[in-house]
């Protein structure tokens, strides 16, 4: 396997490979233009969206800045809204579903460094994050590698997503955890 190949899987990998250096700078140099592009020039915004993402650029709603590691392991469904400011690591893939919103400020991590102060100064690994359908995640939240968050489930503002929340509930906390089940 190649250094991209292990780092999609979840194993240590080599993030100064020349490759991932390359795609790396692709993503930072789109999302600069990203966030430099005139809000009234829709067209372009929607070029370099669909141009980051790996799959939903076509219908994203994005308030810039916006700034993520590769943007091709990052796939929408339809419609996703980010506010303000949102960053999203994704050396792993990050799935999220149709029609959820993101607040200002919100965090997406998926990668993960070796507890050995040596090897971490060589390699990293990451977890996936996949986030379901009609999400609503508050401004501030920070979602850490590996979690799993139900569809229709509301996070509050500045939790610290560290476990998978059902779908369904409104959850809070840093620990975030379910506090209550959201009924229609």
């Amino acid at each position: 396997m190649n250094e991209r190949q292990k780092m999609l899987e979840g194993e240590l990998y080599d993030p100064f490979d020349s490759e991932l250096v390359a795609a790396r700078r692709r993503a930072r140099d789109l999302c600069q233009s990203l966030n430099a592009a005139w809000e009234t020039d829709q067209a372009e915004r929607r070029r370099i969206l669909s141009e980051l993402f790996g799959a939903g650029g076509n219908t994203v709603w994005m308030q810039p800045p916006f700034f993520c590691d590769y943007g091709t392991n990052i796939e929408l469904g339809e419609r996703v809204f980010f506010n303000f400011n949102c960053v999203v690591l994704d050396v792993c893939p990050v799935r999220i579903g149709s029609f959820t919103l993101f607040g200002p400020a919100v965090q997406i991590y998926t990668p993960l460094h070796p507890f050995n102060g040596k090897l971490r100064r060589e390699q990293e690994f990451g977890k996936p994050v996949d986030i379901g359908s009609d999400v609503w995640v508050g401004g501030g939240a920070i979602i850490l590698p590996g979690v799993r968050i139900g569809s229709n489930a509301v996070v509050g503002a500045g939790s610290v997503v560290t476990r998978d929340i059902p779908a369904g509930v409104f959850a809070a906390g840093n620990p975030c955890r379910a506090i209550r089940d959201i009924a229609e």
